[in-house]
């Protein structure tokens, strides 16, 4: 799911969120080439405060400045992950079981790219995902994106 690079800087990340007690939820790299957007993606236990966002983004400026990973500008976004928060890791999958999802796979499975239902589990390298009482086993090495689909109740 991630780039060769955005593993990298991932990898670079990684070590000071734990410590921070911060999870680093996805990691993206957008834009034009010439000067990029990484945008970084955090949550923890209790959800983000502006706080822990503004300290967040100290840090891994600190980071990106050191390992320089773009010649010339880049820009840096730090945020939550927000409703529709990206799904990156097995972990996560199993963790949201139950909760609207998305999954797009690389290439088709079972016919299909596109999943659109319910999470129902992981089983060793595969997420499965119930789409209208069909469930679909989707192998991990597939998916080449996926985030929840969130809702809003406005009662």
């Amino acid at each position: 799911m991630l780039t060769k690079r955005e593993q990298s800087l991932l990898d670079a990340l990684e070590p000071m969120a734990q410590e921070q007690g911060i999870e680093i939820v996805m990691l993206e790299i957008v834009g034009a080439k010439k000067s990029p957007t990484i945008r970084v993606y955090i949550d923890t236990e209790h959800g983000v405060s502006f706080d822990e966002l503004s300290s967040a983004q100290a840090w891994i400026n600190d980071i990106m400045d050191e390992i320089d990973p773009f010649p010339g500008a880049y820009m840096l976004e730090v945020s939550s992950p927000g409703i529709d928060r990206p799904l990156r890791t097995l972990e996560h999958f199993g963790r949201f079981e139950g909760s609207a999802a998305v999954i797009k796979a690389s290439s088709p499975v079972n016919g299909r790219s596109t999943f659109t239902g319910t999470l129902a589990g992981v089983e060793g390298q595969t997420v499965k995902i119930d789409c209208d009482g069909t469930m679909f086993e989707v192998p991990y090495a597939a998916i080449k994106k996926a985030n929840l689909k969130g809702t809003v109740d406005f009662r």
